[in-house]
């Protein structure tokens, strides 16, 4: 696994990760329904305060997001 800065992605393209990461995951079915766009910017947050990293697996040539701990 390779980790990818996010300061080396565009808004775009860190946008578009993110996403399709949401949708991968599945439905969320905790106590309250989140809307997608807040979902995307709990995500954002995570991933500028440094506690979730994005990898990228040459190998399967996929990406995903971790948890630092992960």
């Amino acid at each position: 696994m390779i980790e990818i800065p996010v300061d080396r992605l565009s808004t775009e393209i860190l946008t578009a990760v993110i996403e399709e990461f949401i949708l991968r995951e599945g439905t969320d079915y905790g106590a309250q329904e989140v809307d997608f766009a807040s979902k995307v910017s709990q995500v954002m947050a995570l991933l500028k305060a440094g506690e979730v990293i994005i990898t990228f697996d040459p190998k399967t040539e996929n990406c995903t997001l971790l948890t630092r701990q992960q």
